[in-house]
């Protein structure tokens, strides 16, 4: 991949990473509550069990999506990572199995898809069967 192209991914890998920071700063802000007002008289406490069920259900979700979007930064970090070490761009899995650099490319319609791609479709399916 051309030096150009690499500098593309990594900017958009960069923002795409500010991005999901600043979305999971947001959600484990509402589902820990502490975005309330400081100061403020009214309670935020439920008054009704099924208003206490709600909200317990609401933060569990909320730190659900925090989890996995915790996952795909780690995924940015390796791909950033693999920008600097000249990996970005091939297949993981293809690599292993002793596939030139050439034949182990991932199709840059996926890379600019899912720019923290690992591995190319075919890999990526066989894993997921797997698993």
């Amino acid at each position: 991949m051309k030096r150009q192209e690499l500098d593309e991914y990594r900017v958009l890998l960069e923002i795409l990473r500010a991005r999901l920071r600043g979305d999971m700063s947001q959600l484990t802000s509402d589902a820990l509550g502490s975005d309330r007002e400081e100061g403020s008289t009214e309670s935020k406490s439920p008054t009704h069990m099924a208003e206490l069920g709600s909200e317990a259900f609401e933060q569990d979700f909320a730190l659900s999506l925090v989890e996995n979007e915790q996952g795909t930064l780690d995924e940015i970090a390796e791909a950033l990572e693999r920008i600097k070490l000249g990996t970005y761009g091939l297949c993981q899995m293809c690599l292993e199995s002793g596939k030139s650099a050439t034949q182990a490319a991932i199709p840059k319609a996926r890379m600019r898809v899912i720019p923290f791609a690992r591995n190319c479709i075919e890999c990526e399916r066989k894993r997921e069967r797997r698993n």
